[in-house]
């Protein structure tokens, strides 16, 4: 029960990785603050949490509006008196096109949520750790934040954008006792990463896809959030500033 008496909060953890890392840390004990814009899947999560013993609550968010991430922190602090953990997970992947067919929506969009979003939440977190003496967070990035990732020029530079975040504030913060990493997973098999959604666009590109994978598969999102609940752990307590592939290789 390593998390016992520690409020977290997992902002996209109505599905996918967010939702197995919010299962996670309430096994270990920890009090998850679901937030997602779905708000059924918010529910859902809760619920699920809920009935195997768990600790949890959802409250609804926008990560692109900062107004409404403000009265996300302002609610969890009202309701719990304090902030331990925030894991800045919530994210969109945008429609895949070559960079010069890569429309103004899906930039707008894209850079609104994974790039503005986890701004927004950095700095609220940041500003509530600072007045307790200590923290932690995990920002959601992914290999893509690490290199080119060809059809997807917003959610690469989206991406690339939150490991600059990370590292910055993680070095700006440190002696501050807040401790600040991300994680960059390769394709998982999550909603918004469906193999059989992706071979739709293209007739075989999740087969190529896993292949250039040197594990010759997808992750599984369990490895993702088991990543996570480490990196917020006191056996990763002198990690900070890092974005850790979690990609079966790819990067190598």
């Amino acid at each position: 029960m390593e998390f016992e008496d520690k409020v977290i909060l997992i902002t996209g953890s109505g599905s996918g990785i967010g939702q197995v890392t919010a299962h996670l840390f309430a096994k270990e004990g920890g009090t998850v603050v679901v937030a997602d814009i779905n708000e059924k899947g918010g529910h859902e999560t809760v619920k699920q949490i809920t009935a195997a013993g768990g600790k949890s609550s959802f409250i609804n968010v926008d990560v692109a509006d900062y107004a409404s991430v403000e009265n996300l922190i302002n609610k969890v602090i009202q309701q719990f008196g304090r902030l331990d953990i925030a894991v800045n997970n919530a994210g969109v992947l945008g429609d895949l096109a070559r960079t010069a067919e890569t429309s103004l929506d899906t930039w707008n969009k894209v850079m609104a949520v994974n790039a503005s979003g986890v701004f927004y939440c950095l700095k609220l977190e940041i500003q509530q750790m600072l007045k307790q003496g200590a923290g932690i967070i995990v920002n959601t990035a992914s290999i893509a934040g690490l290199r080119g990732l060809p059809n997807n020029l917003a959610y690469t530079a989206s991406k690339h954008a939150v490991v600059g975040m990370t590292k910055t504030a993680a070095m700006e913060y440190a002696r501050y006792h807040i401790r600040i990493n991300a994680v960059c997973p390769v394709f998982t098999t999550t909603p918004m990463f469906d193999p059989k959604a992706i071979n739709q666009i293209s007739a075989g590109l999740s087969d190529k896809l896993k292949a250039s994978v040197p594990m010759k598969r997808f992750a599984n999102p369990v490895e993702i959030a088991h990543t996570i609940v480490w990196l917020c752990s006191e056996k990763a307590s002198f990690i900070t500033g890092h974005a850790i592939p979690i990609d079966g290789g790819l990067t190598a």
